[in-house]
């Protein structure tokens, strides 16, 4: 079953995020409290299988490291195409709007390569544990 494993936030651009117990996902706007909400990329995904992955190769990382809001589970994100929606719980609905993005900072950051960017379509209360399915 897919679920998010993480909700993270930061209250200040260039900083990771730090892991929250729960957020609210606000329609056209983002997660409230993020330092990125209102902007085009309103929602930033990652999946903790990418997470592993790298860990795997030895780099140390965790959810909000590279700067995402919602760490996933079950879902290749990366391979969805524009235009799909992510159910999350009951209420939320997310809609991918860019696979990826341009990368300027020196230190590594695994969003801009294997990260999603999605609108808030229908808002709601996310929190790690939610269930997660793809449409």
């Amino acid at each position: 079953m897919a679920k998010i494993v993480a909700v993270c936030l930061s209250q200040e651009k260039e900083n990771k995020k730090q892991p929250v117990s729960q957020g609210f996902l606000k329609e056209g706007y983002g997660l409230v409290g993020d330092a990125h909400a209102g902007g085009p990329r309103q929602v930033s995904l990652l999946a903790m299988e990418s997470i592993e992955r790298v860990r795997d190769e030895g780099v140390k990382i965790g959810p909000g490291d590279s700067a995402e809001n919602l760490v996933t589970e079950g879902v290749d994100l990366v391979h969805l195409p524009l235009g799909t929606r992510i159910y999350i719980g009951k209420d939320i609905i997310l809609e991918i709007t860019q696979i990826g993005k341009e990368h300027d900072h020196p230190e590594f950051h695994l969003l801009p390569r294997e990260g999603v960017f999605a609108q808030v379509i229908h808002e709601g209360m996310v929190q790690p544990g939610d269930s997660l399915r793809v449409e």
